[in-house]
């Protein structure tokens, strides 16, 4: 069940990463993360903390539960 949680933020931070027209590097950058954080995300890699949530929601512009949508 994780599993799927983890696909579906990975898409949905893609998803409004390339709406925004940023790049990983730049996200990272607003996330205060680094670049390679965002690529494993994206991939599904990480199972992230609510805090690195939340910083990459705060770097995309939206809320937290925008991502889990």
């Amino acid at each position: 069940m994780e599993n799927q949680y983890r696909k579906r933020v990975a898409k949905n931070v893609r998803a409004y990463r390339k709406k925004m027209g940023l790049s990983q590097e730049s996200l990272a950058e607003r996330a205060d993360m680094h670049w390679t954080y965002i690529s494993g995300v994206e991939r599904g890699k990480y199972n992230l903390s609510l805090s690195s949530l939340v910083r990459i929601a705060k770097g995309l512009g939206r809320e937290p539960y925008e991502l889990l949508k």
